[in-house]
């Protein structure tokens, strides 16, 4: 090589270098996760759902991007506090799973910073997005059927369990917006399949603990558990009563099931947080959120556990096994 021909490359380079050095100095993104299920095993494998769903789009924690993870240790009421933490800390993006709560208090906190929530209700209808087409403020999201199913749950229910009549509902009262229209919905389905119900409602493990002492007493036949962030937390507290007390009962979601529910039927809370993962990273790639229209659940599970089924006296009918998605023995 001619000396230059070196020099005029060696000039090149060096003026290259403080374009590379820049891009490298370049701040990782932070985004904030705020979460409303308690820490427990539930939350981790939601978080790992989410991991993946960033990973979809090509961001791998602490290679690229970096979460910061927040939950409240015992009550919901701390999360304005929390949101506004990840706001000041200068996140990103907020992704607020979990149900209303985590995204309203993301909403108060933000009018800038863009916010995916993961809720069971009409994000229209709770006042989240304008429409679900055209969200258009800094919040998007998905939205996963849980009310929708209610009376499908009942359903259910019944064909596992036919001879039942008197059916208790437990209902999560911190939860209005969920529980006015779970209620309804089962009052609906249950005239129209002769059934007497039953309401009672549970926000602490002592009032879940009362709740099943009138369950007994009232001699219900089957439980119906609510969709609630708190009752997907208390899941072993619910699986063990329910065996203790030979309660048949269904679920929301198969964490239920996995720790010893009888049944769960509902949306994959885990494909669901993969999607608000992914969503994430393509807000994180340019996409505005207010043009990121809103995405329903599409992948739904029926979880039978045959050995709870058994040790309850149950004969799960063939047709039920025939469409589970999982047979846990």
């Amino acid at each position: 090589m001619k000396r230059r021909e070196f020099i005029t490359l060696l000039g090149g380079a060096a003026a290259a270098w403080p374009m590379v050095a820049r891009a490298q100095q370049q701040p990782m993104p932070v985004v904030g996760f705020l979460g409303s299920v308690l820490r427990d095993s539930s939350a981790a494998l939601m978080r790992d759902a989410f991991r993946q769903g960033l990973k979809d789009t090509g961001y791998i924690e602490g290679q690229n991007v970096s979460i910061e993870f927040r939950s409240p240790e015992k009550e919901l009421d701390q999360l304005p506090e929390l949101a506004t933490e990840l706001v000041r800390r200068g996140v990103a993006l907020i992704a607020a799973p979990g149900g209303p709560a985590p995204a309203f208090a993301a909403k108060a906190a933000t009018t800038t910073i863009p916010i995916v929530f993961l809720v069971g209700e009409d994000p229209v209808g709770l006042g989240l997005v304008a429409s679900l087409a055209r969200p258009g403020g800094n919040l998007t999201g998905i939205n996963f059927f849980v009310t929708e199913l209610t009376a499908k749950r009942l359903e259910l229910l019944r064909e596992l369990v036919p001879t039942a009549t008197r059916i208790a509902a437990l209902v999560n009262p911190s939860n209005a917006a969920n529980t006015k229209v779970t209620v309804r919905d089962i009052e609906t389905a249950a005239r129209a399949m002769g059934l007497q119900i039953e309401f009672l409602e549970a926000n602490t493990s002592r009032e879940i603990d009362a709740a099943f002492t009138t369950f007994v007493r009232e001699r219900a036949d089957a439980l119906f558990v609510a969709s609630s962030p708190f009752f997907l937390s208390r899941r072993l507290q619910l699986a063990h009563l329910a065996t203790r007390y030979a309660i048949p009962a269904i679920y929301p979601f198969r964490d239920h099931a996995d720790v010893g529910g009888l049944i769960s039927y509902g949306a994959s809370l885990t494909d669901a947080m993969r999607q608000v993962g992914v969503y994430s990273g393509r807000i994180l790639k340019g996409t505005n959120p207010a043009d990121l229209p809103v995405a329903q659940s599409t992948k739904f599970e029926l979880v039978i556990n045959a050995q709870t089924a058994r040790m309850l006296g149950l004969n799960a009918p063939s047709t039920l096994l025939a469409i589970a998605d999982e047979v846990i023995e």
